[in-house]
């Protein structure tokens, strides 16, 4: 840079100082808002809902019938043989000792099961209270004062909602510590410097706290909606996306530095060659998360908006935090290993025997570039074939010992809401139905909240709830309307469940009333059947909103269309790779329907950052050099950043699997597998290789496709490059 365009020695100063304190501050107020992540995040089931379902419906209208101010859990005792009058009155002991615990409202008596060797106990818990709490004091006393004779568990709705509240637990601690530190190794290992990483890893914590603060407000004004899964999956997406920008601007200015640049010449000369691409890889990540507006599940409307923030300011971080702090540390930032004047430039000719990882590379592309694609896409192909086995059709997570003893769905019924003039019919039609074992209804002033229910000469008739001469209970009308409860014969998350709740739907759908079904089976039922329409709806139009950013970026058709299918066979690899891993390796039972969309939305819109720092760079050095040489020298500079950045945020995804939740642990596995699938096969291998075998044509319909700089250049001898080179150098 002349002496004219160069800023002040103080304007040298003041300015990165500036942003640094700026930083520094929205880092400092958005730092404590880590520990009141819980005043504004949910783990309530309404969170994860399908909006339009009809078990959304149902689930909106529990309160009114319900009342909004107790959720049940069952506890379930188990002998080895047939329980007698002792233990009977052993599991009364312990239903009286939990009923006078803090928080729990009523307790049923003791429930025998039909078979004589179980029984259970409903408990009504304080909606309002810390529920995850009271379910733990539950079990600490069933475990402390249970009949020393019988086993006893847990669950219920309250149950899961304390077990999915615990799998969520360390999601702002243990998380971040395992995220951040794998991170931290992976660039001392690259970089061999002790301040460099910390400086990255400032820019990338600094990102989260001051994007951490902008949701948690937004959270509190009711604008977005947190929950544990997007925390989680917010925090590892601005580590891992923060770190990576922050990697290609520290490759551009330590190749300024390697030019003898100073300080504010190496930091705004990176800043110019960065910023580009960094924007256009941030700009792709948050237009695949707003694609997840599309979505009719709330979990998935929450992510886009929230996700997309924080990609905002991991950007925003990476442009202006880091060059700040190394406009001000120099070329001191890369101590012991600072980078000598000359020895980050290219060699001159990379198709002759080069010294360096990456420049060999090079060399074993241009001289075998359509075998290797070839081959590379013939693996990606065959890993893809385990596809066909991945199970995403819900997980199973009932009780199993509860299905044993009792009516498989007991612990989570179907609630159908009918005009109360329509109950008598209604109840006939659900009884009558395959998998349904016995219907009841919502009613006050009974322990377990419903009574029994029969149709005697066209009336609704209620079981009384207590000693003989007990008068039977009226059933609660909430609008004209009241709510009969369907306990189903197979467990609640199975198949056999869902297609009984199809059934059921199809049966009211030709009666001559209205009805609408919901509960825990309907839920799981409705929620698959929008995962699939999203995954219908939503990923084409990621595909057809990240080619779009492509071709604006590389002012091309061809080359987009390219690297678009090879992030698609990517992402297939992964899966079909997953899918064998999941089932053979770690044995799970299944895997939500939203892992195949999610693992989409991230491996494409991330997997996709790795071919745009790669072409445009190649780009670029095309402009000078040529097209076939340019892509050498392309993935000769960007080797190192980019093999650093996807093992950075492979490192972070696989963070997620020390949060307990199946549908965590299964996505950090798929996104950080093919993360490293994209860094090491398709950017490294694939995508050049194919490149380079296409030649100028890449570019088409650009003006670079038509003048090449190969065409202007002086010729080369045959001793210069490689046959195949110098044969389409003679036909060019």
């Amino acid at each position: 840079m002349s002496t004219a365009s160069t800023p002040s020695r103080w304007l040298r100063i003041a300015l990165p100082l500036v942003l640094v304190v700026i930083w520094l501050a929205g880092g400092s107020i958005g730092g404590p808002y880590f520990g009141k992540v819980e005043e504004v995040s949910t783990n309530d089931q309404s969170s994860f809902l399908p909006q339009s379902a009809e078990s959304t419906q149902v689930q909106e209208r529990l309160d009114d019938f319900l009342g909004g101010d107790a959720i049940p859990a069952l506890v379930v005792f188990e002998g080895p043989e047939a329980l007698d009058a002792a233990d009977l009155d052993d599991v009364q002991t312990v239903a009286d000792e939990i009923g006078a615990l803090d928080g729990v409202l009523e307790v049923s008596p003791a429930i025998p099961s039909e078979n004589g060797e179980a029984a259970q106990v409903v408990v009504s818990i304080d909606a309002s209270a810390e529920v995850t709490d009271i379910v733990g004091e539950v079990r600490e006393l069933v475990a402390a004062d249970g009949p020393a004779s019988l086993e006893a568990w847990v669950t219920g709705p309250a149950g899961f909602t304390a077990d999915l509240a615990t799998g969520f637990t360390g999601i702002d601690g243990l998380l971040l510590l395992v995220a951040l530190g794998a991170v931290f190794v992976i660039l001392v290992i690259v970089y061999r410097s002790p301040l460099l990483p910390i400086l990255v890893l400032l820019t990338s914590v600094f990102a989260l706290c001051v994007a951490l603060l902008s949701v948690w407000w937004l959270a509190k004004a009711g604008i977005v909606v947190l929950n544990g899964q997007v925390q989680g999956i917010l925090f590892i997406l601005v580590i891992g996306a923060a770190t990576d920008y922050a990697l290609l601007y520290v490759a551009r200015f330590r190749e300024a530095v390697g030019e003898g640049r100073r300080r504010w010449d190496a930091a705004t000369t990176a800043w110019k060659g960065s910023v580009e691409p960094i924007l256009a890889s941030g700009g792709t990540v948050i237009a695949g998360l707003l694609c997840l507006l599309l979505s009719d599940l709330a979990s998935n409307r929450a992510l886009g908006p929230i996700a997309s923030i924080g990609i905002a300011f991991a950007m925003l971080s990476a442009l202006t935090f880091l060059p700040a702090l190394l406009a001000l540390v120099g070329r001191a930032a890369f101590w012991p290993f600072i980078p000598k004047t000359g020895m980050t430039e290219l060699p001159a000719d990379l198709t002759q025997p080069t010294r360096g990882l990456w420049a060999k590379l090079a060399r074993f592309v241009a001289r075998r570039a359509r075998m290797v694609w070839i081959l590379s896409t013939v693996v990606l192909l065959a890993a893809s074939v385990g596809v066909t086995q991945l199970k995403a059709d819900g997980v199973p997570a009932s009780a199993v010992v509860l299905a044993e003893h009792f009516a498989a769905g007991s612990g989570s019924p179907l609630y159908v809401i009918v005009a109360e003039g329509d109950a008598p019919a209604a109840a006939e039609l659900i009884g009558a139905q395959d998998g349904v074992d016995s219907v009841g209804v919502v009613a006050a002033d009974t322990p377990s909240g419903q009574a029994a229910a029969s149709v005697e000469d066209g009336e609704l008739v209620l079981a009384p709830q207590g000693p003989p001469g007990t008068p039977a209970p009226e059933p609660t009308v909430d609008g004209g309307d009241v709510m009969l409860v369907a306990t189903l014969s197979d467990a609640a998350d199975s198949l056999e469940a869902e297609q009984t709740v199809r059934d059921l739907r199809d049966a009211l759908a030709d009666a001559p009333f209205d009805g609408i079904v919901g509960g825990t089976t309907a839920v799981d039922l409705d929620t698959n059947d929008t995962s699939i329409r999203d995954r219908t709806v939503i990923i084409p139009v990621i595909l057809v909103v990240v080619l779009l950013i492509l071709m604006l970026l590389l002012r091309s058709i061809l080359a987009p269309v390219l690297l678009i299918l090879s992030v698609i066979v990517s992402f297939a690899a992964a899966l079909g790779v997953s899918a064998l891993v999941f089932n053979d390796v770690f044995g799970f039972p299944g895997g939500d329907p939203a892992v195949p969309l999610y693992g989409f939305v991230f491996l494409v819109a991330l997997g996709i950052d790795y071919n745009i720092f790669l072409m445009s760079r190649v780009r670029e050095e095309s402009l000078g050099h040529g097209t076939r040489r340019g892509i050498l020298r392309g993935l000769v500079a960007t080797g190192g950043v980019i093999t650093s950045a996807g093992l950075v945020l492979a490192a972070t995804f696989a963070a997620l699997g020390v949060i307990q939740i199946l549908f965590l642990v299964q996505l950090a596995f798929i996104v950080a597998f093919g993360v490293l699938l994209d860094t090491f096969i398709v950017r490294s291998l694939l995508v050049p290789a194919l490149a380079y075998d296409i030649g100028r044509r890449i570019w088409w319909p650009s003006k670079l496709s038509r003048t090449d700089a190969d065409e202007t250049a002086p010729p080369a001898s045959a001793e210069e490059m490689t046959r195949a080179e110098y044969r389409r150098t003679l036909d060019a």
